[in-house]
């Protein structure tokens, strides 16, 4: 191979190179961004625990109080909104340190944890035995060592307050939540439930023929979180693309009117939010052809998490991937290769791109 040859087959070879490098920039560049993680210090209140929750109890009602385990993950903004937001207000800190005892647990952790019953596990198999799909979840233990209030997501203070005014002496053997709730409703703004055009009568919801999957929308009137949740999340068309994809219904938790079940009962609205443990409104229970609870979302969630609940059942991704978590995780990298930046605390995109809407495949 003379000189000059090899001059110019070395220059070949950089300019391969370099062309490969440029266009791994442009991938790289053309990934889209993940915003609105929020890492959060826990208040030093929360209890320094061994894990061991039998413990945990006894020691917390020895001092009259009960055990709430918080299961939380890093970057996670409903769970930083539970800390800045519930945890500033006075009344709810006193409260809670009067009342309470906080262990935190991080639902992909690998500490090890004895649970209640003496069965051993690490903190994520902890979580995945639990169910826990959503971040913040709280477990509210009575001093026989039974969870007497579950809490599945982010509550705002006003809603929060109700929890912990029941959960700090109450059981159910003295009444549900639910009724609790009902003695202490309150006036808001909007006197009426919130009216879509894809809402339809109950009955038609069961027809898998043409859709396979009910969304049962259980409200109520004079509901602030049932308002933010139709006016900012519903009427977005990321989330609107998964919804119209199935059917859709609305209830009102204190209606007496009657309504038909797959298994041909009739019953009253109220009486059927109860039976299903409706704690809070608006709480959103995915069913599918069999009338069979298939997931549910309670608490106030953003577009994001919105869309990417209807979705994990739209899909029916959860047959293949338990852990709702991992969906979401994953589905935010599918959208980010596609060059799309994903905002997980964004009350009017979910995902955008150019600043522009974009309804992602």
């Amino acid at each position: 191979m003379t000189p000059l040859f090899k001059q110019k087959y070395l220059f070949a070879l950089l300019g391969i190179f370099l062309a490969g490098m440029s266009n791994a920039t442009l991938a790289s560049e053309a990934t889209g961004a993940f915003l609105g993680a929020k890492d959060t210090e826990h208040p030093d209140w929360f209890k320094e625990s061994f894990l061991d929750f039998e413990d945990d109890i006894d020691e917390a009602a020895a001092e009259d109080k009960r055990l709430v385990l918080y299961f939380y993950q890093a970057g996670c903004p409903y769970c930083n909104a539970l800390i800045e937001h519930n945890f500033t207000q006075r009344d709810i800190v006193e409260t809670m340190q009067s009342h309470f005892t906080v262990v935190s647990i991080n639902m992909w952790g690998d500490r090890e944890v004895v649970q209640v019953g003496g069965r051993s596990f690490t903190e994520k198999t902890l979580a995945a035995a639990l169910s826990v799909n959503f971040t913040p979840t709280l477990l509210f233990f009575d001093e026989n060592k039974k969870v007497i209030l579950r809490l599945n997501g982010y509550y705002p203070p006003e809603d929060f307050r109700l929890a912990l005014d029941w959960a700090k002496s109450s059981s159910p053997a003295e009444g549900a939540f639910s009724d609790y709730l009902a003695a202490t409703q309150t006036s808001a703004a909007n006197p009426t439930l919130n009216n879509q055009t894809f809402f339809a009568p109950l009955p038609e919801a069961w027809d898998a023929a043409s859709r396979p999957f009910t969304a049962v929308y259980f409200e109520q009137t004079n509901c602030r979180q049932c308002d933010i949740m139709h006016q900012q999340v519903l009427s977005q068309p990321v989330v609107r693309t998964q919804i119209d994809k199935m059917h859709n219904v609305q209830l009102d938790i204190w209606s007496s009117t009657p309504i038909t079940l797959p298994d041909g009962r009739q019953i009253e609205s109220r009486a059927w939010a109860k039976e299903m443990g409706v704690k809070f409104s608006p709480t959103i229970i995915f069913f599918d052809s069999l009338g069979k609870e298939v997931l549910r979302m309670e608490g106030a969630f953003k577009s994001f998490h919105t869309h990417g609940i209807f979705r994990y059942v739209n899909d029916r991704a959860y047959k293949q991937q338990p852990s709702f978590q991992r969906y979401l995780g994953d589905l935010a990298e599918h959208y980010r290769e596609q060059g799309l930046d994903v905002n997980i605390w964004s009350d009017d995109l979910a995902v955008s791109k150019d600043n522009q809407p974009v309804v992602p495949d």
